[in-house]
């Protein structure tokens, strides 16, 4: 009946692959961003398991966990209990789609590990600053998702390698393998680029006085640069926020289109707070994610309507933001 998973190209899309691929026999698997999705930018059908991502406009069945996706599908006049699959607000959608396929009482045991990992690393829900950057197996495994590959050939290849790694065997095997450790190498050799890039592309808004939410803008940049915005936290470990503003490429070429990515703090996982990364990004109209996580793109017609645009999309974050209390 299903002959294609199309997921998320990260780490909580790549979880959902491993599951479904193991239990519906399926290795066709296609991975995407939400934005080709929300603008239909190759044809999905019934016969598509679709993961992570916006509802299409059709597919055989459909798992998610993002509100901002739940909002649309009923705004769209659809009710979501039609649509064969799942949704539900879980850390991750890999968690969806392990209970859905009976979870705990018919999984293997290593499918466990790896949704209890991706629901950490998808709401980045780690203890501490020093947790979060602990060498484990999943943590190996996400830093290789990082690297700009040299062709989306390159990228496709070793997604579906991680993938098959994944639905057969353990965290560890494919952590331990030598497609991830050659990747992961290239990744910790630009570890200290990346912070040089988010030092001197850092600021906060002049209203920011206690340096709540750290600001990298990287919109002068021609070519698309490998970045970890969490890192911003090892250069400013007392703030509580680091929004990501740069454009969006198309097939490695910089468009004039604005990209928003924002996440919360270790630091508010120990007091109670408001702050909502997700709520913001809906409320502007940019995007969808979580708590902790959010992500959204603004469309732009000219380099001038950019850079106009930018400034007044990050003064409304940080009023959005300031609004949340602590």
């Amino acid at each position: 009946m299903f002959k294609r998973i199309v997921t998320h190209n990260d780490f909580d899309g790549i979880s959902c692959a491993a599951v479904l691929a193991s239990q519906l026999n399926l290795n066709q698997i296609i991975f995407t961003g939400p934005r080709a999705i929300i603008e239909s930018q190759f044809p999905i059908t019934m016969n598509d398991v679709v993961c992570d991502l916006p509802y299409p406009l059709e597919c055989g069945m459909w798992f998610d966990h993002h509100i901002g996706n739940l909002e649309d599908v009923k705004y769209r006049g659809i009710d979501p209990d039609t649509i064969p699959g799942k949704f539900d607000l879980k850390p991750s959608c890999a968690r969806v789609v392990y209970d859905y396929l009976g979870g705990d009482e018919t999984l293997p045991l290593r499918f466990k590990t790896l949704v209890d990992e991706a629901d950490i690393i998808d709401s980045f829900n780690f203890g501490s600053i020093e947790d979060w950057r602990k060498e484990t197996p999943a943590k190996i495994i996400d830093s290789t998702l990082r690297i700009l590959d040299s062709s989306p050939g390159e990228q496709r290849a070793y997604l579906n390698t991680l993938v098959r790694m994944l639905s057969s065997g353990t965290l560890y095997d494919a952590a331990n393998s030598n497609d991830v450790q050659t990747r992961y190498r290239r990744y910790k050799s630009e570890e200290q680029r990346i912070c040089d890039l988010i030092r001197n592309n850092s600021s906060f808004c002049d209203n920011d006085t206690k340096q709540e939410l750290i600001i990298i803008d990287l919109t002068h940049m021609n070519k698309q640069p490998v970045i970890i915005k969490n890192m911003a936290y090892l250069l400013y470990p007392k703030a509580l926020g680091v929004l990501l503003v740069q454009n969006a490429y198309n097939r490695g070429q910089k468009t004039n289109d604005l990209q928003f990515s924002m996440a919360l703090s270790l630091n508010l996982n120990t007091i109670a707070h408001q702050k909502n990364a997700g709520e913001i990004m809906r409320a502007l109209n940019l995007g969808d994610g979580h708590n902790g996580a959010a992500a959204g793109i603004f469309k732009c017609r000219s380099k001038d309507d950019m850079l106009k645009n930018k400034e007044r999309i990050l003064t409304e974050i940080w009023n959005l933001w300031k609004d949340q209390p602590v």
